[in-house]
This record gives C-alpha cells, structure tokens and sequence, in this order.
C-alpha cells in the first residue's frame, strides 16, 4: 500500500501521513476501509513500529482516521474530517516551496517548473 523511500528528505511518518491524505482525496480509500497494521507495515518496510505509530496518530488528530480498541485503524467518516484537498496539499506545497528557494529558484522559475510537469501527458 505504502511506497517509503528512506533516502528522501521526507521523513518516513511524513511520506506515510501524505500518501494516506493522497489515497483518501483520491478515494482509494473509502470511509470505513482498514488501514495496514502497524506491524504489518514494520515489517513489510522495515521501518520501526514507533514511525509508522506516529504517522497513524497524526492521521487521527486531523481527523482522517479513527482507532478503535482491538480493531484496525480505518478511515474517518466525512463528516469526521475537517480537512479540505486543498488544506492536504498545502504541506506537499510548502515542501515544494522551501525545496525551491533552497535551490535558489525564484517565485517565476517555480511556477514555471510545475506548469512545465503540468503540461506532461503523464500527470493527468
């Protein structure tokens, strides 16, 4: 389910946190479907239970998933989040934005970068 590459600046509970939000806007995953184990996901990715923990807890303080006791986490109800798409892109958007100004780009180059990978016949 998850795709982690541990050698992206991203820290691991980030990647996870943002593919769960992208599945979800992007309804591969329904209201009421059962997220992997943490265990499972440990062990699958080799990642330590305690990322993958922290990247289902904060899932659940934005309201995206709900634990309950002896069960998987699943995925909240609508009604449950409060999050808009657009409030779930705003970090991937400010990772773009500081990653930009980090290589010296400016506001122009940017927005022209990503019109330019807009404009790829892959990206729709």
């Amino acid at each position: 389910m998850f795709v982690l590459n541990p050698h992206l600046p991203t820290p691991i509970y980030r990647q996870i946190q943002d593919q769960v939000r992208r599945l979800i806007a992007g309804g591969q995953l329904a209201p009421g479907d059962a997220l992997p184990s943490v265990r499972e996901i440990a062990e699958s990715q080799a990642v330590n239970p305690m990322t993958i923990s922290k990247a289902y807890s904060l899932l659940e303080a934005e309201g995206l998933l709900v634990r309950q006791r002896g069960k998987p986490m699943t995925v909240a109800a609508p009604s449950e989040r409060s999050v808009s798409p657009q409030q779930q892109l705003a970090p991937l958007l400010n990772d773009l934005i500081i990653a930009a100004r980090q290589l010296g780009l400016s506001d122009s180059d940017l927005q022209a970068a990503l019109n330019a990978a807009l404009q790829k016949p892959d990206q729709e």
